[in-house]
């Protein structure tokens, strides 16, 4: 019997980097990057992903819809073949443009189809659908949706909602307490967007310990709180953290702990909050005691908490859970209220975080250097909706609707072409959003497995799996930039989003521009070479593509100093100013006040 072949091939994955095995054309083996200390036990399932049998072998055509049926649920498929499948779609695409406009074509996408940036399908189908016409876009996402609309107002950025906060080299030498609204469960901190060659929580909170730092979690959930941590666990009511942090600000504040002189340097809106707090605009004093009996939290123990924040030096955290609930906007708000009263903000291993809990890399010390991505044009039909609200569009169209203080009418959509992620994992309400579903006259799908989407799809293109393509990834959170080579061939009939997307193009005769002229290792070449050069702009020097190519990877430099959040305009609120109207943290935002929202006033609240 002939001896196996066997290649090896470096790759990536949203759990982390790892080298492929490969025997006889198939994966048999992910062995986690060789830098990484925690890797995810989550790489040892892309073998037997890739070699599934649900996966889609070739395009398919839902036999209901050749017969003009719209239920979605349930039906036949039969196979046709590519450019029979590429002539329905370009010829459906056209049809409803001409009749409909780019109001009528909605281009959905969650971007966690893969960590590689070439074939990053959320930047290639906007840049297709851009590029041919435009249509109705998504803004927001489901991860921390409620913070990106909010956080813009208060502290005039998301970027610390993202992974842009103090980092831990700072935490350990500066912080002695760290409260997690939450909690900590490093369980979540194996997957980050891009991929990551580090998974240091499980290190960072090690180090936190044997540096005496004292860990608080704040959460229903006991297994919120790391194993193996010496961590105090406060159990408190689902969703009742923001109750719970005013209770906490309401003691600083009738205990005179708070930072009156930070307040009026660096925010406003401090009065207006603080009579609200008092209980002096409705009667009702927001007191440890009047939060104990909303949280379950005993009055003592909020008090205590209180007090321990502005005796030290103390990081408040809160994970993107928190947010993704009714009235989302409160407990990040009143998290950064707390936070400045304790007047910690701007200092070292001080002030406050989001997203410790929710994934990996936040707070891992890295060069703010630009990471790789194909560039996504201009939306000329400048139509979106926010990104959990399909399922009304689909059921009202041309509805009135608020968001983030301005009114907007639904568009009627007529075919939704989706690439990348899926929304009958993601979405809310299943059972009205499959209602929803069956109004749109077409819809097209590119995916790699029958998931419920493909099985809600009128023409399914089967779609290659990052083991199957070249690409280069990365993650603005992680210090390593990867390359990732085609381990396999790909399954069946499959083809990467790219080609597909460029045939497309051509049939519409805009193929020039989707492609710039380039083919999969011309955009791998390109988008590295473009990280490399802006790297280059922040004094911080990559290898030559070939080289990384041959490689598999390339390392950031580590950053020269710690970083700490707001340092600068803790320093000099006047040089440094914020993106708020006021140029400050805004405790009360007076255009929030303007949206005239009854359960969002111009300030934190229960």
């Amino acid at each position: 019997m002939p001896a196996l072949t066997r290649t090896r091939h470096p790759s990536l994955a949203h759990w982390g980097a790892f080298t492929a095995v490969v025997e006889d054309g198939r994966v048999v083996d992910c062995e986690p990057f060789c830098a990484d200390r925690a890797p995810s036990a989550m790489l040892g399932s892309i073998a037997e992903m890739l070699h599934s049998p649900l996966r889609i072998q070739r395009p398919s055509v839902r036999k209901g819809w050749l017969a003009g049926n719209r239920d979605r649920e349930g039906d036949e498929y039969v196979e046709v073949s590519w450019d029979h499948a590429l002539d329905l779609v370009a010829g459906e695409l056209a049809r409803v443009r001409e009749q409909s406009g780019p109001a009528g074509i909605f281009g959905g996408s969650y971007g966690w189809s893969s960590a590689g940036r070439v074939h990053h399908a959320r930047s290639l189908i906007r840049r297709f659908l851009f590029q041919g016409g435009g249509c109705v876009d998504q803004v927001g996402n489901y991860s921390w949706g409620a913070a990106q609309f909010l956080l813009p107002h208060v502290i005039g950025t998301t970027s610390p909602v993202s992974g842009d906060v103090t980092d831990w080299e700072s935490v350990l030498e500066h912080t002695r307490i760290i409260v997690a609204f939450g909690g900590i469960p490093v369980k979540n901190s194996q997957v980050t967007s891009g991929g990551a060659g580090l998974h240091n929580l499980p290190g960072w909170l090690a180090r936190a310990q044997d540096a005496g730092i004292r860990l608080v979690g704040i959460s229903p959930t006991r297994a919120d709180i790391p194993e193996g941590v010496a961590a105090d666990w406060i159990p408190v009511r689902p969703n009742t953290d923001t109750a719970l942090m005013l209770g906490m600000a309401h003691t600083l504040l009738s205990e005179n702990r708070y930072d009156r002189a930070f307040l009026d340097t660096h925010c406003v809106g401090f009065d207006a909050w603080a009579a609200y707090l008092t209980g002096a605009t409705d009667g009702q004093p927001k007191d440890a005691c009047w939060a104990a009996g909303i949280t379950g939290v005993p009055a003592e123990t909020i008090a205590a908490l209180a007090r321990s924040i502005a005796n030290q030096r103390s990081l408040l955290t809160a994970a993107w859970s928190l947010q993704r609930a009714q009235h989302g906007e409160q407990p990040y708000w009143a998290l950064i209220g707390l936070a400045a009263l304790a007047g910690q903000i701007g200092l070292p291993g001080g002030g406050f975080a989001f997203g410790h809990a929710s994934l990996n890399g936040i707070g891992q010390p890295r060069r703010q250097v630009p990471g790789p991505e194909v560039p996504v044009p201009r939306n000329p039909a400048q139509l979106a909706i926010p990104v959990a609200r399909i399922t009304d569009m689909l059921l009202a169209p041309g509805a009135e609707y608020e968001f983030n203080g301005a009114r907007h009418h639904y568009p009627d959509v007529k075919l939704i072409y989706w690439a990348g992620g899926n929304p009958f994992h993601h979405h809310q309400d299943q059972n009205r959003f499959r209602q929803a579903w069956r109004k749109p006259e077409t819809v097209i799908v590119h995916e790699s497995w029958w998931t419920p989407l493909a099985r809600r799809a009128d023409i399914v293109l089967p779609a290659t799996t990052s083991l199957e393509r070249c690409d280069v990834g990365g993650s603005t959170r992680d210090p390593y930039v990867f390359a990732m080579h085609r381990a396999v061939a790909p399954q069946g009939e499959a083809r990467n989003d790219f080609d597909i997307f460029a045939d497309l193009a051509r049939r519409a005769g805009f193929h020039e521009a989707f492609t710039a002229g380039r083919d999969e290792m011309g955009w791998c070449r390109h988008v590295y070479e473009g990280m490399r050069a802006g790297c280059a702009d922040k004094g911080v020097t990559l290898p030559p593509f070939d080289e990384f190519w041959a490689r598999g990877h390339a390392e950031l430099p580590p950053p020269e100093s710690q970083y700490v959040l707001f340092e600068a305009f803790r320093r000099d609120p006047a040089a440094h100013p914020l993106r708020t109207p006021s140029g400050k943290i805004e405790l009360h935002s007076q255009v929030v006040a303007g949206f005239g929202y009854a359960d969002c006033p111009g300030h934190p609240v229960w």
